[in-house]
């Protein structure tokens, strides 16, 4: 007996009842073995499998050198994790397998009423029973016989269910397969993208302490030369300021003599002008010598030999940027060895 969806048209409990024993995957009623999920849904065991399957396609090929694998339930996306086992690991729903035979034996006690069956619309009274492959219709054998259909080819109606249901039974498996597997990769983009989100934070984090440990060499070095400027013009200020004080001495000296020398000038009587003692030539070359004390040659106040050419160092700041070779080396040998894999 066919145990489809809507088997019952009245709306008693036993119709609410059998909405809960249909299979997400097959849309049937679960088939025994039932077995339960971690997340407490319930799967047809060969359903179950043929999701683990195309979720796991080289699972079979794997041998015991790697065991378990994984899918996502059809009902609520929880990831279910298996075993060795597979499928044949997970726990059998015997309540559900029980309710499904009380179900079943309620149904079987029930007699057909006319119109739970389709019937053809040119013959009221003979039920649709088979499948026209040619016009791709079901029709019933009236129709074959004597109607529209008597020169076409056609099949049982149950094997054309049966193989077709079958079909959409792996079109779903292979769209819940494909959903893993795009689950899968936006799994793997999110995990990029906060990967590169943190490997960005990194290389500024990087480049930022680069740039102040430059910046803190340039403070240094300039530290460094204005110290040595600062020296410079410490030596040179004390030369000069000597050599000032050296003059300032012997214009004194030549200043008394000169005075000395007009005050005996002054003098008109010899016995006076002897009297007064009149400066002697040999100290007044001496004094008029005071010229050829040490000078300071020609440009000694200048400090153009500190002056710094910084225009190389400049251009090399221009051309600071991020080496690409390493980065498309890295690039490439990490698609290499994905290629090797």
């Amino acid at each position: 007996m066919d145990f489809q969806a809507g088997i019952l048209q009245d709306g008693s409990p036993m119709e609410s009842l059998e909405k809960q024993l249909i299979c997400p995957i097959c849309l049937e009623m679960f088939s025994k073995p039932v077995v339960i999920l971690p997340c407490q849904h319930n799967l047809c065991r060969k359903c179950a499998n043929d999701v683990f399957q195309a979720a796991n396609p080289y699972w079979q090929s794997r041998g015991s050198l790697i065991s378990g694998g994984r899918f996502r339930c059809p009902s609520c996306r929880h990831e279910v994790l298996l075993d060795r086992h597979g499928v044949y690991g997970l726990q059998r729903n015997l309540l559900v397998e029980n309710i499904i035979d009380i179900y079943k034996q309620e149904c079987s006690s029930r007699p057909l009423k006319k119109g739970e069956h389709p019937m053809c619309k040119e013959h009221e009274d003979e039920r649709i029973n088979i499948y026209c492959v040619t016009c791709e219709v079901p029709t019933c054998s009236m129709c074959k016989v004597f109607g529209a259909h008597k020169d076409c080819e056609v099949a049982p109606l149950q094997s054309v269910f049966q193989g077709q249901k079958t079909e959409l039974n792996n079109c779903i498996s292979m769209l819940v397969a494909g959903n893993d597997r795009i689950q899968t990769i936006i799994s793997q983009l999110e995990d990029s993208c906060q990967s590169t989100e943190e490997n960005s934070e990194a290389a500024k984090r990087e480049l930022c302490a680069r740039f102040d440990a430059l910046a803190a060499l340039l403070e240094q070095k300039k530290a460094e030369l204005l110290q040595r400027i600062s020296r410079e013009q410490a030596d040179k200020t004390a030369f000069i300021q000597s050599l000032i004080c050296q003059y300032k001495e012997q214009l004194e000296k030549s200043s008394r003599l000169v005075e000395t020398a007009i005050q005996a000038a002054e003098e008109t009587g010899g016995a006076a002008f002897l009297m007064v003692r009149p400066p002697r030539p040999a100290p007044i070359v001496e004094a008029s010598k005071g010229a050829r004390l040490d000078k300071i040659e020609q440009g000694y106040e200048s400090m153009d030999a500190f002056s710094v050419s910084l225009e190389h160092l400049t251009e090399a700041v221009h051309a600071l940027d991020f080496d690409p070779a390493e980065e498309d080396e890295e690039y490439f040998d990490g698609e290499e060895e994905e290629v090797e894999e």
